[in-house]
C-alpha cells in the first residue's frame, strides 16, 4: 500500500548526507507528505520542543552553497530560490514528524519513507563489510604475490652485458717455458730502468 502512495527511488533520491548525516530537506518532505514546505515548518515551530538538534537542523550558508551547486536549477540567490534557509531532518526527525502531521497519509509516508533509510543503512553496511573483507584479503596474499612479482620482475629485466675484462692475456705457448717468462720480466725491469 506505502508503494502506492510514494515511489521508493525518489524517497532514496531524496535522501543526502550532509553533516556527516544521512537528512532530508523540509521541501522534498513536504513534496512527499503532500503539504507545503511553510506548513510543514510551521508545524514544526509549534512543537519545536519534539525537535531537539539531532533531530532537525536549518542549513548554513556553506551548506546551502554546496546544495545549490548540485541542484543546477536552483536561482542563484543567497537563499537557492527559498525565503528562509531549508531545514534538514534526520532519520529521527523524519520519524517525528508523523505525530507533528496528523493524517493518514502522512503516516503512510513516513512508513515509506523510513524503510528507504533502513533499506539505505543495509545497502551501507553491506558495502563496508566488503571493504573490510577486501583490505584483509590484500594484506594476506600481498606478501605472497609480492614473491611472485619480484620474480617476474627478475624474468623480465634484460640480461646484463658481457663485462670485457681488463688487463693483458699471454699465452704460455707464444712465450715459452716458465724460465723464459721470468727472462722476460726482468729484462723488461732492466729496459725500464
Amino acid at each position: 500500500m506505502t508503494e502506492d502512495i510514494v515511489p521508493h527511488g525518489r524517497i532514496q533520491q531524496a535522501i543526502l548526507l550532509i553533516r556527516g548525516q544521512k537528512v532530508m530537506l523540509d521541501r522534498d518532505l513536504a513534496a512527499l507528505y503532500k503539504v507545503a514546505t511553510k506548513t510543514l515548518k510551521q508545524a514544526v515551530r509549534r512543537k519545536a520542543s519534539r525537535f531537539p538538534a539531532d533531530f532537525v537542523f536549518v542549513l548554513n550558508r556553506k551548506e546551502l552553497a554546496t546544495l545549490r551547486s548540485q541542484i543546477v536549477t536552483s536561482k542563484s540567490d543567497p537563499r537557492g530560490g527559498t525565503q528562509y534557509p531549508p531545514m534538514a531532518f534526520t532519520e529521527q526527525g523524519v520519524a517525528m514528524l508523523s505525530s507533528v502531521l496528523n493524517s493518514e497519509s502522512a503516516v503512510q509516508v513516513n512508513i515509506a519513507i523510513m524503510r528507504a533509510f533502513v533499506q539505505l543503512r543495509n545497502l551501507l553496511s553491506t558495502h563496508a563489510d566488503l571493504a573490510c573483507k577486501l583490505a584483509k584479503l590484500e594484506k594476506k596474499y600481498d606478501a605472497q604475490f609480492r614473491v611472485v612479482f619480484d620474480a617476474i620482475r627478475q624474468l623480465m629485466a634484460p640480461p646484463e652485458p658481457a663485462r670485457k675484462q681488463i688487463g693483458f692475456q699471454a699465452c704460455l705457448s707464444e712465450l715459452g717455458s716458465q724460465s723464459q717468462i721470468k727472462g722476460h720480466l726482468v729484462n723488461t725491469k732492466r729496459q725500464s730502468k
